[in-house]
């Protein structure tokens, strides 16, 4: 029973960064589906936004993490961040040449220390911390 909790916990921060990032996707091509062309190099503000909005993902989906579960939860949101950074890795490796290193680097960087945050926060916020 342990293990199906810790794999819901995971999962559910998981889901939690996939819709976000799926929703700020979608509303980024809404509202300007010129930034991110696939004929040209995106352009530097719609880089910017993207590295905001998927570290505040990432970050509630540690938070999710955290919140559901209850045992070792920064065990949780460490394993979390660990999926977080082989998916940033592999998808940097899979654009390759069609956006900018320093970009995908700091993607890569980024949201797995965002998910970390948000355990974080939620650990402070239960007094754990």
């Amino acid at each position: 029973m342990k293990i199906l909790h810790s794999f819901l916990a995971i999962g559910g921060g998981f889901i939690t960064v996939a819709l976000l990032i799926a929703m700020a996707t979608l509303a980024e091509k809404r509202l300007a589906p010129d930034a991110a062309s696939a004929s040209s190099r995106p352009r530097r503000l719609y880089l910017w936004l993207n590295l905001i909005l998927s570290a505040v993902a990432a970050a509630a989906g540690g938070y999710v993490t955290t919140y559901l579960a209850h045992e070792n939860p920064l065990v949780h949101t460490l394993a979390l961040a660990l999926v977080v950074l082989l998916l940033s890795a592999l998808s940097a490796l899979q654009l390759k040449g069609k956006q900018p290193v320093a970009y995908q680097l700091s993607l890569t960087a980024l949201t797995p220390l965002a998910v970390l945050g948000g355990g974080l926060l939620r650990l402070k916020q239960i007094g754990l911390l």
